[in-house]
């Protein structure tokens, strides 16, 4: 068993199921936690829920503003933070030669740039303060790719060599950098699935089960804990054995 107590830690894309799963997992652990996103309202719900977390509307999209954002949060959480955990990230899916230029520049600029910014601007803190964890939230498409996802598998491939690099980098700081890939989550999103689709991902999958938030949260908080000090550039995947046999899935566009 492992204790977050005292940990200072921000979470984007806290409003959506992982993120509330992550929050959750965390609160349990005692954690001190900030979450972030874009959905005012969840974010009051989450509040009224987690009474002892903060919480602040962000747009991760807007990178002239993100430098502001951490150095607000670590105010906010009096110091820090001791673990940034990347979650955020958005789909906009369509064969690649249907693709426009916006659907590749939206995913690529929120998934990937947006954790590029707010992972420099985090680590300056966490240097000063000579130690960190960085968990980024990557996907199973990101190792095997995906018919009509091009954009968001680059996204995610990207923030995978990006971690592995940034691990190199700042190793000798006492500084962790990992990753957690998650493959079909139950989630509102995986809801909407067409029932006969989501019985052939189910199918594919050697636990015969869709992984749940909660199976996302706790690698995650594994990874924010000082049982995980000496891992760092690893890529912990939550996908029930998908990865193992993966087969591409073809969709209807």
């Amino acid at each position: 068993m492992f204790d977050l107590k005292n940990k200072k830690i921000i979470v984007t894309g806290a409003t959506g199921g992982i993120g509330d799963a992550i929050i959750n997992c965390f609160v349990k652990h005692n954690a001190k936690v900030l979450a972030t996103g874009t959905n005012e309202e969840k974010l009051i719900s989450l509040k009224e829920k987690f009474s002892n977390i903060f919480t602040i509307k962000f747009d991760i999209s807007k990178h002239d503003d993100i430098e502001k954002f951490v150095d607000n949060s670590s105010e906010i959480l009096d110091g820090g933070p001791d673990v940034l955990i990347n979650n955020a990230g958005i789909t906009r899916d369509n064969l690649s030669l249907r693709m426009s230029y916006e659907q590749w520049n939206e995913v690529i600029n929120i998934n990937l740039t947006s954790t590029f910014l707010l992972c420099k601007f985090t680590l300056k803190k966490m240097i000063k303060n000579k130690y960190g964890k960085i968990i980024n939230i990557t996907s199973v498409v990101g190792h095997s790719g995906n018919v009509g996802q091009s954009n968001y598998a680059a996204s995610k491939s990207g923030i995978i060599g990006f971690s592995k690099s940034l691990a190199l980098e700042y190793a000798k700081k006492n500084i962790n950098i990992n990753c957690v890939s998650p493959g079909f989550i139950k989630t509102k999103m995986t809801e909407k699935i067409d029932p006969k689709f989501r019985e052939l991902i189910i199918s594919k999958i050697p636990s015969n089960r869709l992984g749940t938030p909660d199976d996302v949260a706790n690698a995650t908080a594994f990874l924010s804990s000082d049982l995980a000090n000496y891992i760092t550039g690893e890529t912990i995947h939550v996908n029930g054995g998908m990865y193992l046999g993966w087969q591409n899935f073809y969709f209807n566009y």
